[in-house]
C-alpha cells in the first residue's frame, strides 16, 4: 500500500471515531447533578486504537462537537472540551504505544484508561471549579467519577475485541505505519 493510502485510512477512522464520540453523547442520563454518558469510553477507545495524536483528534473533535452543536455552550466551553478531551486520548495513545496489541488482554490497556480518565476528571474539575466554584465542583464529582469508572471497564474489552478483527484485515498494520 501507498504511504497516501494510509494516511487516508488514518484521517478516515479520525472521522470515523470523532462520530462514535459524538453520537454515544448523545445517549446520556442526568445522575447526581450531572450527566453519565459512554463517551469517554470512546474516547479512551479512539486513543488507544489511533495513537496519542490521532487518537486525541477524534476524542477532542467528537466531544467538542457535541458540545457546540448539541450541548449548547459557548466557545470557550467548547474549546476547554476539545483541549481536556484530546488530552485524555493522547495520554492514552502514550501509554498504550509500546503495548503488546497480540496478548488476549494487557494490563498496560487497563493502566492507560485508568490514567487517561482520571486526568480528564481531574480537568473536568478544575474547569468546574473556576466556572462553578467548590459547590459545583463537588456536585460533578460522583458522575465523573461514574463516567471515568465505566470508560475504564469499557474501554480495555472494546480494544480487546477490535484489535483482532483489524489486524487479520490489515487495518491496525495500516494505521499504525501512518501514525505521526
Amino acid at each position: 500500500m501507498r504511504s497516501e493510502d494510509n494516511k487516508l485510512l488514518r484521517i478516515l477512522f479520525i472521522g470515523i471515531m470523532a462520530a462514535m464520540v459524538y453520537v454515544v453523547t448523545l445517549f446520556r442520563f442526568p445522575l447526581l447533578g450531572s450527566k453519565v454518558h459512554f463517551a469517554n469510553a470512546v474516547c479512551l477507545l479512539s486513543g488507544m486504537l489511533l495513537g496519542p495524536v490521532s487518537g486525541g483528534l477524534a476524542a477532542g473533535l467528537g466531544s467538542a462537537l457535541y458540545d457546540a452543536f448539541g450541548g449548547g455552550y459557548d466557545v470557550l466551553n467548547v474549546i476547554i472540551t476539545f483541549v481536556s478531551k484530546f488530552i485524555m486520548g493522547w495520554l492514552c495513545g502514550m501509554l498504550m504505544r509500546s503495548a503488546d496489541t497480540k496478548r488476549v488482554f494487557s494490563l498496560r490497556s487497563v493502566l492507560a484508561c485508568v490514567c487517561g480518565a482520571l486526568s480528564y476528571v481531574a480537568l473536568y474539575m478544575l474547569k468546574s471549579l473556576i466556572f462553578y466554584g467548590w459547590g459545583g465542583m463537588v456536585s460533578r464529582l460522583p458522575a465523573s467519577m461514574i463516567n471515568a469508572a465505566a470508560a475504564i471497564i469499557a474501554a480495555p474489552i472494546f480494544y480487546h475485541a477490535l484489535v483482532p478483527a483489524l489486524r487479520a484485515a490489515g487495518i491496525l498494520q495500516r494505521m499504525q505505519s501512518a501514525e505521526p
